[in-house]
């Protein structure tokens, strides 16, 4: 099995929601994601607000860093493009995009745009083509899915699924 992970980081602007904070964790542990960022207090406060929240980022999460940042451009290493994931005019189609090395994925908030001025400074912006808005942590996971599939070669053995079946899943295909 050759699975080829690079740095990788994911940038949330001004998420609201802690339900998907935590699922944007537990995709960026699936897809071996290094950092979420965030900007903004919305998250931070509705975590305050709402203690009781149940954490759904998992176990394959605990070793993603969740850093809350100024700003998502200036914060993210120099070596990783920046790769901006929204509905604007003129971005690319994520079935064309072809995915760098070293990227940050930048998300816009749930009831909102990314700003232009991070638009602008992009080196690429992207979009599902998916008839209206997805939820944010649906978005994380069609572009990281997207980019396993495009950059990752020879996932052809069982390996990987016995590392991470659950214990209760002993299936398998009979020919």
């Amino acid at each position: 099995m050759t699975i080829k992970y690079s740095q990788v980081s994911i940038g949330l602007s001004n998420p609201k929601s802690p339900e998907n904070v935590g699922s944007v964790l537990r995709a960026a542990g699936n897809y071996r994601v290094n950092s979420v960022l965030y900007t903004g207090q919305r998250y931070e406060r509705a975590l305050k607000l709402n203690p009781d929240i149940p954490n759904v980022s998992r176990k394959v999460s605990e070793n993603v860093s969740l850093t809350s940042v100024e700003s998502l451009v200036e914060d993210v290493p120099d070596d990783l493009k920046i790769i901006c994931v929204e509905f604007a005019m003129d971005a690319i189609s994520l079935p064309q995009f072809q995915h760098p090395e070293k990227a940050c994925y930048i998300f816009g908030p749930e009831d909102g745009n990314i700003s232009q001025d991070i638009i602008d400074s992009a080196d690429a912006v992207v979009y599902v083509p998916t008839v209206g808005s997805m939820n944010l942590a649906a978005s994380v996971n069609v572009v990281l899915d997207d980019r396993l599939a495009k950059l990752t070669k020879d996932i052809g053995d069982n390996e990987l699924i016995r590392q991470n079946r659950d214990t209760n899943n002993n299936l398998k295909v009979r020919k």
